[in-house]
This record gives C-alpha cells, sequence and structure tokens, in this order.
C-alpha cells in the first residue's frame, strides 16, 4: 500500500451504504416484526400492545405507561398515559390531566347529555367531552396515528389513550432542561445586547419575537432525519425576504435524506452548493440581534433544535468582515474597524509567503539596512527558511488548540508558555529567527481580527497554501531557469561548432 493510498483512506469521504450494517435483534439476525397496527384502535388492550412493544417498556426506564380508569356518569373506561420521565412537568400531569380524570368519579352531565346513553358511542363523544369538561390544559392535539403520536411524546407530550376511542389526546407538558440565557462567548461586544441563543429552540425563536415584533415573522417548523427527527426552524420576514429564496431553502432541507441531525454545523455542510469549497457559504452566529438584523434585511435563519448557533443563508464575503458592534458605532467609526479587519485578512493570509518571496526571490525590494538585518540573524540558522515557517506555523497552531480543548483554568497558562517560552527557548538555540517570530506573531495576531470563525479558519488553511506555493514557485522558477540556461548555452555551442567548421 502506498503513500497516496494512506491518506485517501483516512481523508477521503465515503458515502454510506444501506447494507452497511444490520442491528441483530434476533440470533439468526432478522430483525423481529413489530405490531403493523398504523392507527389507534378502538381496543385499548391492542393500543398498549403497540405502545409496550415500540418503546421497549421491559428495558427502558426513563418511558412511563401509567394505566388507571375513569368513571363517567357509573361508566368506567380503561385509560394510560405515555410519556418520558425528564421530557415533562409532572406537576402539570398531576393537575391538569390525573387530578380532573381520577377523583372525579361522578361527574354531572347537562340536561342534554344525561338523556342520552353512554353505550351509544355515536351520540355520546367521550373524546369532546374530555376535552371540554375534564382536562385542563392549553395545549392538546387529536392523534390518530401512531407516528405522530410517538414524535410527540419525544418533544415533550403526554398521551392520553382511553378505551372506545380511536384517537389520542397528545397533551403539551414539557419541561426541557438546559441552561438559562447568558452572554455571546465568541462574539462579545462593549455596546449592544449581551443575550445569545441557548440549546432550546423555542427559546431562541421567543428572543427573535421579542426582537421584531412584528406579524410578518415567520417561523416554519419541519423535522429532518429519519431517526432523531430534529426539529428545525426556518425564518423570515413575509413581506421582504424573496419568496425564491425561501422556497430553495426549504428544498435542500426537505431533500436531505439523512438518519440524523445533531448540529446547526452538520447542517450548514449538507445544504451548502460545494462540500468542497472551504471557504463557509453560511453565516453562523450565536447573537439573536445580529440574526434580527440579517431577517429584517431579507435573509433566511435556520434554528437547529440543540444547537445555540442560527445560520443565514446566502452569505456575502463583506457579512464574514462585519461584527454586531458596528451596528452600535458611528459609520465612521464602523468602516474604520472594517478597513482594519480587510488589512488584517491580507496580513494573516499573505504575510508569511510575502516574508518568503522577498528573503528569497526578490531581496531588491528590502531596504539594504533590513536586508542585512535579516541576513545577521539568519546567520546561525541551520535550517531553510520554509522549515522554520512551518515549525513555527505548525506550533502556533497546537498552542492555540490546546488552548482551546483543555479547562479553561489552564488554557491562560498554556497560551502563556507556549508563545513567550517557546518562542525565546527557539530564538536562543538558533532554531528560528526572531525576525520570524515576529511575522509569525503578527500573522497569529491578526487572525483574531476576524470576526467570524469559519472564515478565519479557511484562511488559516489558505496560509499554508500559499506559504508550499511560494516555495514551491521559487523551486520551480531556479529549476526552470538553469534548463533555459543550459539550453541556450546548449545551442550557443552548436552553432559556435557550426560556425568554426563552416
Amino acid at each position: 500500500m502506498n503513500l497516496k493510498s494512506i491518506f485517501s483512506n483516512i481523508f477521503s469521504y465515503k458515502p454510506q451504504r444501506k447494507d452497511d450494517f444490520i442491528i441483530p435483534n434476533s440470533p439468526n439476525n432478522v430483525i423481529s416484526k413489530e405490531p403493523s397496527e398504523k392507527y389507534v384502535s378502538t381496543e385499548y388492550d391492542k393500543n398498549i400492545k403497540v405502545i409496550k412493544t415500540k418503546y421497549n417498556l421491559l428495558i427502558n426506564s426513563d418511558i412511563n405507561l401509567h394505566e388507571f380508569e375513569i368513571t363517567v356518569s357509573n361508566k368506567k373506561f380503561k385509560a394510560c398515559l405515555l410519556f418520558i420521565d425528564g421530557l415533562v412537568n409532572s406537576e402539570s400531569i398531576n393537575n391538569s390531566i390525573l387530578s380532573p380524570l381520577l377523583l372525579r368519579n361522578s361527574i354531572k352531565m347537562s340536561p342534554s347529555q344525561s338523556k342520552v346513553k353512554l353505550l351509544d358511542v355515536k351520540k355520546f363523544d367521550l373524546k369532546d367531552f374530555l376535552l371540554k369538561n375534564i382536562i385542563t390544559q392549553n395545549v392538546i392535539s387529536i392523534e390518530k396515528e401512531f407516528e405522530n403520536i410517538f414524535n410527540k411524546v419525544n418533544s415533550g407530550f403526554c398521551a392520553l389513550f382511553v378505551d372506545t376511542l380511536d384517537c389520542c389526546l397528545c397533551i403539551e407538558v414539557k419541561k426541557l432542561e438546559g441552561r438559562s440565557i447568558t452572554e455571546p462567548k465568541a462574539e462579545n461586544v462593549v455596546r449592544g445586547s449581551h443575550e445569545s441563543f441557548v440549546e432550546n429552540i423555542r427559546t431562541n425563536t421567543s428572543l427573535l419575537r421579542k426582537i421584531i415584533n412584528n406579524e410578518n415573522l415567520v417561523i416554519e417548523n419541519l423535522n429532518v432525519g429519519k431517526i432523531t427527527k430534529t426539529a428545525v426552524a426556518l425564518c423570515y420576514m413575509k413581506d421582504i425576504t424573496n419568496e425564491d429564496l425561501v422556497s430553495e431553502v426549504k428544498f435542500r432541507i426537505n431533500g436531505l435524506n439523512i438518519d440524523s441531525l445533531i448540529s446547526s454545523g452538520q447542517l450548514e455542510n449538507l445544504i451548502k452548493d460545494d462540500l468542497n469549497n472551504i471557504y463557509p457559504e453560511v453565516i453562523a452566529t450565536e447573537r439573536p440581534d445580529r440574526t434580527a438584523e440579517f431577517l429584517l434585511g431579507g435573509r433566511v435563519a435556520i434554528l437547529v433544535n440543540g444547537s445555540p448557533y442560527s445560520l443565514i443563508v446566502p452569505a456575502l464575503l463583506l457579512d464574514f468582515l462585519s461584527s454586531s458592534e458596528d451596528l452600535n458605532l458611528n459609520y465612521f467609526f464602523a468602516n474604520f474597524l472594517k478597513v482594519i479587519r480587510v488589512i488584517a485578512l491580507f496580513i494573516t493570509l499573505l504575510l508569511p509567503s510575502l516574508y518568503i518571496a522577498l528573503t528569497i526571490f526578490h531581496d531588491e525590494f528590502l531596504p539594504s539596512e533590513l536586508l542585512f538585518a535579516i541576513v545577521a540573524a539568519r546567520e546561525k540558522i541551520p535550517f531553510p527558511i520554509i522549515f522554520e515557517i512551518l515549525l513555527m506555523e505548525v506550533s502556533f497552531e497546537l498552542i492555540r488548540e490546546a488552548g482551546i480543548r483543555v479547562p479553561s483554568a489552564f488554557g491562560q497558562a498554556i497560551g502563556i508558555v507556549g508563545a513567550l517560552i517557546l518562542g525565546e527557548a527557539a530564538v536562543t538555540a538558533n532554531i528560528v529567527s526572531p525576525i520570524l517570530v515576529i511575522v509569525i506573531a503578527l500573522t497569529g495576531i491578526s487572525e483574531f481580527a476576524i470576526p467570524d470563525f469559519s472564515f478565519a479558519f479557511s484562511v488559516r488553511i489558505f496560509r499554508f497554501i500559499y506559504i508550499i506555493l511560494g516555495y514551491i514557485c521559487r523551486s520551480i522558477w531556479n529549476y526552470s531557469w538553469n534548463f533555459h540556461t543550459s539550453l541556450l548555452s546548449f545551442i550557443n555551442k552548436i552553432f559556435w561548432c557550426s560556425n568554426t567548421f563552416i
């Protein structure tokens, strides 16, 4: 196996086949058949069998199936509540559902209903009676398909099954635990809002509603993933956003044929035009005020449940160099900062490669004093300049990655140790030159001035490409120049020999 095949196996993308794995539910690797019922049956026992089989109640510890009986005018009906512990509010279930159902063994009916026999289901509607007289919860939906019922139970609903009813009452009793609204960690500002998105999608939509107090703000709900069925919210302004843009975003999201969706970053890579393009095509922001600004500008925002970031489409180059601070400053100051960021972009992208080009190939552009200083600093360095730059760049990336991954208490210490002690030790040991340390430090500082993390990451990749290309182009030029000189010398010799012979 050669080196190319090894890297291809490690880094190449291979789409997953449908027959790559099989779930061995039975000893013979044959998937056991579940009950074929698709709709809720009027027979209580059949519904219980489907529920127990679907949720594996014999081994699942957080799935609660509470069975009981309700009495309506001396007639008893079997009933059960299905909910997931940890996703529901137990107090709401006790006060709004169980207490009205169990504590009222004898319910007085209206005079018109008292004349009707309860056994005649066609005349007496038990479902309406429960909805209008018993249950005191505000959000209730009536479902007949088990798939819809299980989706609601998995999202924090409580399902009420009653004997003789061919439907289920799904009652919202959500209580999703999560962190509270805090300050943004990646997009800090001096003047502006200090609220950030959280992992709960409904909290994020409420933050947008609080900023954009307008009925034209449309928030559509979509589900992505055959297994996870992750909730995705599509946000746009009805009278501002282009309808073709909204249709394109819906088409790309609904066309995803995947099993699971965990985060907004995964969705970003799935809906972009070209997966091989390392430059970002979507803006990811954790700030509700910035998201609202894009919505009012005609963009579309995508929120994913479980992710504290919103995706803004489409994205322009200037958006990656803009910050939420720009809205709160005078436009002179905001434009000045944008110019600074553009300069920082060129510095972090091209400064190391320009250093190689100027010191090796175009040294005539440098002042004599600076050229002498560079030569004197590199006099004791035993390595070529490309090795120095790659060594410092890789070391800088290692320090940055270590500072992010370690606990916050040690992150600052790692940065100080890596930047000061290792850099000073490398200069003292004559491994790198002091001027090169300044170049790499200025390159890293300029990268931190880019507001968008994904865009800065792309610039980091292209910086290495420019460094390698700058050195390779120099080598190619030397090779081509030597070949050209040899060819001219050979031709001159031929002509000289011809003239001598003549």
